[in-house]
């Protein structure tokens, strides 16, 4: 490797978040790892003109560590704007994270350690929901965070590593899956004999932002790719619960819903509804408290997992097997 060859390089795709991304390139502006070994790629939308000045103001971009690349025009979805970026990059080791993301200060130095042990292996970090936005985490009835402990099998590329030959090898992400892109690229790299490898003490944390209801709900449409990771993957077939259903609230609000409308006869179907409940009251516990705001908010909880399987639906459908 040459001198002045980056030795890591962080590819981001970016999509109309401007002060989130600002957030991530700062984090990385803090790195350990000195900025002369690293390398910092972002695909973005050209129309967003928030965006633009971010990527052209940022020091990252004077010290000539920031690169850009634009997102291909035949697809928005994540898998483009990551192959734009890891594809532009030069160094050996390519990281993956996310625009709402902010990476530990030693996060490309550990993954950078770790590659040396392992070099053909894909590197799975830790992640958690950002510790500086906990009180949304708590107070907030509907969030989008993330919490990973590796190794999964699912391999958000909230916090992943690839050797950059394996990424050229696999042809990098399948475009045209709006989500388990990630997932199906770590999959296939399984399937080529590549080890995952877990580096718990590197640690991305993912933003915590709090969602009216009605966005909930209509963000549950993307997960129909659900079905196709199922159809092409037997991990991901085995990693379901019971082989079929994505989560166990889903197994149990369709036995609620038959429990209820048999209690019309039958008083005792009404047991029927007990798992749900009890799956639906664990997030915010079973003191007096907790349950009571479970309560208020089981009206939502049922309207998100319904959500959720109409996705797993339609998903089944379109790729011709069944997900639930």
């Amino acid at each position: 490797m040459k001198a002045d060859s980056p030795a890591v390089a962080v590819a981001v795709a970016t999509w109309r978040r401007p002060l989130r991304l600002r957030w991530l390139l700062n984090a990385l502006g803090e790195q350990t790892l000195e900025l002369g070994r690293l390398e910092v790629l972002v695909a973005h939308d050209p129309a967003c003109a928030a965006t633009r000045k971010v990527l052209e103001t940022h020091p990252l971009r004077r010290a000539g560590v920031l690169r850009t690349t634009e997102f291909p025009e035949h697809s928005v979805f994540p898998g483009a704007g990551r192959n734009a970026a890891w594809r532009a990059a030069r160094a050996p080791l390519v990281l993956f994270t996310d625009d709402d993301c902010r990476p530990d200060a030693r996060w490309a130095e550990l993954m950078l350690t770790a590659s040396r042990v392992s070099p053909e292996a894909m590197l799975q970090g830790a992640t958690r929901p950002d510790p500086d936005e906990t009180a949304t985490l708590l107070g907030a009835s509907w969030v989008r965070t993330m919490r990973v402990s590796p190794p999964t099998i699912w391999a958000p590329t909230c916090n992943m590593a690839y050797p950059r030959a394996l990424l050229e090898h696999l042809d990098g992400f399948n475009e045209g899956l709006r989500v388990g892109e990630d997932t199906d690229l770590a999959q296939r790299a399984v399937g080529l004999g590549a080890p995952l490898v877990p580096v718990s003490e590197a640690i991305v944390h993912h933003a915590v932002q709090e969602l009216w209801l009605p966005v909930m709900l209509a963000d549950q449409a993307q997960w129909a790719d659900l079905a196709y990771l199922a159809k092409h993957h037997p991990a991901v077939r085995q990693a379901l619960w019971a082989g079929l259903w994505w989560k166990r609230e889903h197994a149990a609000l369709m036995a609620a819903s038959v429990g209820a409308l048999a209690a019309r006869l039958d008083p005792r179907a009404l047991l029927l509804t007990v798992p749900w409940l009890a799956l639906s009251a664990r997030h915010r516990g079973y003191g007096p408290r907790g349950l009571l705001r479970s309560g208020a908010e089981l009206p939502g909880r049922a309207a998100i997992d319904t959500a959720e399987i109409l996705a797993m639906v339609r998903g089944s459908l379109r790729h011709r097997t069944i997900v639930l």
